[in-house]
């Protein structure tokens, strides 16, 4: 796709996003004490071609009747450079935004540091930096737009460390722009590489947005993130819909739940959410240049219930690609991202197993499923498991730990596929069923030592019953998590008592 031909100014852009009239600007005329006469002539002629009196603007306004804060870049100003007036001007704005309490949209579009200005302008993107992670820490939503171009210091700092971050088609996106590059080079920057497509590919960005479009995907990120905690009614159940007593549920053997689970027809995650979720917005990848198709991550609500959602999609995970360490390095992104948002974190578990190749140990994957695991003991959110369908070795056990664990009836949990441990054991592969049975492996098993706090239904088997089975589930979830909203999160301690 190509770059913008029209690209949206500042004050197009907040006419796009926020409702009719509602603009109120939190800035005041920048001072420009001890500039030559040279640059401020350059000021003087970049204020009359702009309209505007510096490369930002700040302020506030309603998006489809919601308080929000904005900042937003001016490319028509000095090619949106970032100075020292400009940069007092975003920390202002950021800081007014945490002490207000609001949600702080930023739509940068920059060439990077003023060069009239030189270092004591690079500098401030500290300044900035510090300014976002302290709006973070408030648990207060950023987001970012991401504008063509962006580039340097602007998304080396205040560019780069959303929540929840988007891109405009076809924009330029990169650190080195390709103009320095070549000049410094002499040859032309690699095409398609610094391209919102192309980080989108890389897990770098959530989504390539249209302007016109970027009201619709804040508004529903912003509706999960601050939806309320407390107060809220849940979806009735039905009466038989969840056993929660161990040896309530009924007998299955267990090479039977094994297979299946293994149905192709199986609902995985996307089907889950489908049918049962009220909100969904997807994100994509780990924001530093992986993305795993095993992985689904988004921000979804059930019922009026908010979380953070890792799900290991069966879609997704096949014999040539599994589930790689890079999947484990996206959960662990959730993971913060419920941490620093305040939000319940509920995992799913739907895999045939994790990547055993090369790449996967070159990738680092049994240190990923440690540090899923230390993450997920200690994370100060509350957290919920669904164990889906198949539970495959350590790629299944990165994503178990949490203050409640629910199963299906099917679902299962062992350190290998009952084939490998047949395999180890006897040596053969015909030992499956016997060795499944040996080892526990079933939610039944596991809702018996503890391990699992409840088992849904399947009446009698998930993938005859995909939808009804799918709102089941989305009916637990919203009541668990409810629950875990009142309560708050578990001490690690707690979590892990139940293994003991």
């Amino acid at each position: 796709m190509g770059r913008p031909n029209a690209r949206p100014n500042a004050a197009t852009l907040i006419d796009l996003v926020l409702d009719e009239g509602s603009w109120v600007s939190w800035d005041t005329r920048p001072e420009r004490a001890g500039i030559t006469e040279e640059y401020a002539a350059e000021l003087a002629r970049a204020e009359e071609k702009s309209g505007v009196d510096e490369s930002v603007l700040t302020g506030e306004g309603l998006m489809r009747g919601r308080r929000v804060a904005v900042i937003v870049g001016e490319f028509g100003f000095l090619a949106g450079s970032i100075g020292r007036a400009s940069a007092d001007r975003i920390v202002a704005g950021i800081e007014r935004a945490t002490a207000e309490g609001l949600p702080l949209l930023a739509a940068p579009v920059s060439g990077g540091t003023r060069m009239q200005e030189g270092t004591p302008a690079f500098v401030q993107m500290v300044r900035i930096s510090q300014a976002v992670a302290a709006h973070k820490a408030a648990e207060l939503p950023y987001l970012v737009y991401l504008r063509h171009p962006t580039t340097g210091g602007v998304m080396a700092s205040w560019g780069s460390l959303g929540h929840v971050t988007v891109g405009e088609p076809g924009a330029l996106l990169g650190f080195l722009g390709p103009r320095v590059y070549e000049a410094l080079y002499g040859k032309p920057f690699p095409e398609g590489v610094q391209t919102a497509e192309n980080l989108h590919a890389h897990g770098i960005i959530d989504a390539v947005v249209a302007p016109e479009d970027i009201a619709e995907i804040l508004d529903r990120a912003l509706t999960v993130i601050l939806s309320p905690r407390h107060g809220f009614t849940t979806t009735p159940l039905d009466a038989d819909a969840t056993y929660d007593e161990p040896g309530s549920a009924p007998e299955v053997e267990t090479w039977d739940a094994v297979t299946r689970s293994r149905r192709p027809d199986r609902p995985g995650v996307r089907r889950l959410l489908r049918y049962a979720a009220s909100d969904v917005v997807p994100l994509n990848g780990t924001g530093q240049g992986e993305q795993d198709p095993g992985m689904f991550i988004g921000l979804v609500r059930f019922g009026e219930a908010p979380c953070v959602f890792l799900g290991q999609d069966r879609r997704g995970q096949t014999a040539e690609q599994p589930l790689g360490p890079g999947a484990l390095r996206e959960a662990r992104r959730g993971m913060r991202l419920a941490s620093e948002l305040g939000l319940p974190l509920v995992t799913a578990i739907d895999t045939r197993g994790a990547a055993l190749s090369a790449d996967a140990e070159n990738g680092g994957l049994a240190g990923e499923i440690a540090r899923c695991l230390a993450d997920l003991v200690t994370l100060d959110a509350p957290t919920l498991c669904l164990m889906l369908g198949e539970g495959n070795g350590g790629g299944a056990l990165a994503l178990l730990p949490a203050d409640r664990v629910l199963a299906a009836q099917h679902a299962w949990l062992s350190p290998l596929p009952p084939e490998g441990a047949s395999a180890i054991v006897h040596r053969d592969l015909d030992h499956a069923p016997e060795m499944a049975r040996k080892q526990q492996v079933r939610a039944l098993d596991l809702h018996r030592l503890g391990i699992v706090d409840r088992v849904v239904a399947e009446r009698p088997d998930a993938a005859d019953e995909a939808e009804a089975f799918c709102r089941r589930v989305g009916a637990v979830l919203e009541q668990e998590l409810a629950a875990l909203l009142e309560s708050g999160p578990g001490s690690p301690e707690d979590r892990a008592r139940r293994y003991v």
